[in-house]
């Protein structure tokens, strides 16, 4: 017998027609004699409308109460899902977060996980064959409930998946795995059989929304192998794990993020303690700075360049404003409409030559670049947002990522 973890989100709890797809793909272990715990989001749209009601009632709504507020979304899908399951004679109850307990610190709307002690879903499963987990919320040491922020019912998964020590966690979406770029705007994009943990964290850090970023570092942590697949077919989909498990190659995928915006302090003085005080000032506001460029210094002077999320750009133009007589400098400049283009894959660490490989497929199109950063797995490009789209195309094919019949190798509807 094995312990399957399976999560399942909005698109695919968004009503009992989709909850019955659902029911299909919980059966399939319960037919083999597995034990199954099913992780549940809320129904698509419920999130944002219990925020838009706690914005009507409040200029600025109380988190805590916000977050008892939203996880009724998660505790209505996992309640509806239960009475499904035990209307087809399956030995089924509903959990909510801080009944497993999923223990997390109290920073609301945005909670990180701190423990979970498995021994009591352990002691359900002795008398449950299935348990529907509300994702996305947890408890804090006070009893209040938290939530883990969005996409947080994939770490609830994988954290459940770890604590239980389950044989796997298949993360069901409403796409059939991990593609090579966004088949939305790259039609030869293809699916991506396995991924390693390192790849599918740049990737998720670069704006791929088939996985929360958190989950991804859960997983690799207690190495919980993920199987990512589609609620609205059965192909089989794209396993996160282990680099040793598989095959590194070249080239793993094209990751973009138009969420971006420059900034440049022109003329800042060129002094020790400088760049510590900028960041620091932005770092305490939990703003993340991500490419930071520093030009020579002439005459005492530099230029320091630097990338945030579009949506902090107003509040670090603030930080720096108030910093302006404190360190010195001439001029602040901002771009919010700069977008990153990344090539990622595990095999850069053992070959040469992908960087430049990708310079010249940009040049060859005219598309400039701003800014660059590099890691052993990862090259990135700034360039103009409105190339974005171009760049993925032409770079995906100049490392040869196109499906060979010129279309996503995807079969579902």
């Amino acid at each position: 017998m094995s312990l399957v973890v399976q999560k399942f989100g909005g698109t695919s709890v968004a009503n009992l027609e989709c909850m019955r797809q659902v029911l299909a793909k919980v059966k399939r272990p319960l037919s083999r004699g597995d034990k199954v715990v099913v992780v549940l989001s809320a129904m698509s749209g419920e999130t944002n409308r219990l925020l838009a009601m706690a914005d009507e009632w409040a200029a600025q709504p109380d988190p805590a109460e916000v977050d008892s507020l939203v996880s009724t979304g998660e505790q209505a899908s996992v309640a509806l899902f239960a009475i499904l399951l035990k209307a087809q004679g399956i030995r089924a109850r509903s959990v909510l977060g801080f009944q497993v307990p999923i223990r997390t610190n109290c920073a609301h709307g945005k909670a990180r996980i701190l423990d979970i002690d498995g021994s009591k879903l352990h002691t359900m499963l002795d008398e449950h064959d299935v348990l529907v987990v509300a994702g996305f919320q947890g408890c804090d040491d006070c009893q209040r409930i938290t939530t883990l922020g969005r996409g947080g019912s994939d770490t609830s998964a994988v954290a459940l998946a770890a604590a239980l020590e389950a044989d796997v966690c298949e993360i069901y979406t409403d796409v059939s795995g991990v593609f090579t770029t966004d088949p939305n705007i790259c039609s030869t994009a293809r699916k991506i059989d396995k991924v390693a943990y390192d790849e599918m964290l740049e990737m998720a850090s670069m704006g791929a929304k088939v996985l929360q970023i958190r989950s991804v570092e859960f997983a690799k942590k207690y190495n919980v192998i993920v199987h990512v697949r589609s609620t609205f077919c059965d192909e089989p989909g794209t396993i996160v794990c282990q680099e040793d498990q598989m095959e590194a190659v070249l080239v793993s995928g094209i990751a973009y993020d138009k969420d971006q915006a420059r900034i440049t302090l022109v003329h800042v003085e060129d002094r020790p303690g400088v760049s510590a005080q900028v960041f620091s000032a932005i770092a305490a506001k939990k703003i993340l700075v991500d490419m930071i460029v520093q030009n020579p210094s002439k005459d005492g002077k530099t230029d320091l360049t630097f990338t945030v999320p579009r949506a902090d750009l107003k509040q670090t133009i603030r930080i720096l404003e108030g910093l302006k007589y404190e360190i010195g400098f001439g001029d602040l400049r901002y771009d919010k409409h700069v977008a990153k283009i990344s090539v990622i894959g595990v095999g850069m660490r053992n070959h040469s030559g992908v960087a430049s490989k990708a310079f010249q497929a940009l040049s060859d199109e005219g598309i400039n670049i701003l800014m660059i950063s590099t890691s052993e797995i990862k090259v990135t490009c700034l360039i103009e947002e409105k190339y974005t789209e171009l760049a993925v195309r032409t770079v995906h094919k100049a490392f040869d990522l196109d499906s060979e019949n010129g279309t996503p190798n995807c079969s579902c509807p």
